[in-house]
This record gives structure tokens, sequence and C-alpha cells, in this order.
């Protein structure tokens, strides 16, 4: 395979892999480029988990601390995130382990922008996150 159509084409390059890869014509596969494709869909999939993770910390945090703003659009954000984390969970069940490894990183950066939006002290959000995980990814657990 001609490994230039990878700069030049990306779709139609693309399209010629999944055809080779059909034909199991493996020889003619563009194999770094191949390679460096498969790894960025396994740090895209980490980075969309870690994203929605932290978006739904930290509207949890948003949530609990400042019961007198809840909003409808709090509770959409909250539901679309957990949907979205669990659709991961179910499509690739070894994110879990990615997950679990992040977790207290993501609370800490749920935690700051919480502060930031809310416009409280990051004092006043716990240290270690005030919810379990089964309470986090459960759809129904505060919003009732």
């Amino acid at each position: 395979m001609n490994t230039k159509l990878y700069e030049k084409d990306y779709y139609l390059w693309i399209e010629e892999t999944v055809q080779l890869l059909q034909e199991g014509k493996l020889q003619d596969l563009d194999i770094p480029n191949l390679i460096e494709e498969i790894e960025d869909m396994g740090r895209s999939k980490k980075n969309a988990l870690e994203s929605n993770l932290i978006v739904l910390l930290m509207h949890l945090l948003k949530w609990k601390y400042q019961p007198e703003k809840q909003s409808g659009s709090w509770r959409g954000t909250i539901r679309e995130h957990r949907r979205q984390i669990l659709k991961a969970f179910k499509n690739s069940p070894s994110l879990k382990r990615y997950f679990e490894e992040i977790f207290e990183e993501s609370y800490e950066e749920a935690r700051k922008q919480a502060a930031d939006e809310t416009e409280l002290s990051l004092t006043q959000f716990s240290e270690s996150c005030p919810f379990k995980i089964e309470q986090i990814l459960d759809p129904e657990y505060l919003l009732n």
C-alpha cells in the first residue's frame, strides 16, 4: 500500500485499508500508520471516558453543594455523562480498569472546576470524593 495516501487522502486510505484487510492482503497494508491509528483510537476512548467522568463529577458536586441552583440543565448534563460512561463500559468493559485508575485524579480536577463554576472555595469541597462509584454511575442517584 502507498504510505503517501495516508497523508494525501485519509478517508481513501481507510477505505483501502479495510478492503485489504477484508481480502486478507496483509502484506499490502500500511502497517506503521495502521498501528498509529489503532493506538489513537484507544487513546481517544480513554480521553472521552476521562472527560465524561470529570464533567459528571463536577456536576454532581455542584448539585450537592449548591442545591438552591439545581436546574434541568444540570440534571441533563448528569444524565448524559452517566449515559456516555455506561455506554463506554458496555462497548469496552476493559475501560472499567482505566476508570478506576483515573478516578482520584479526575475527582481532583472536577473539584477544581466545581469550585471555579460555583465560586465556592475549593476547601468547601471534600478532598476525597463524597460519592461511591456505584452512586456516581446510578442513573437515579441525586436526581429524584
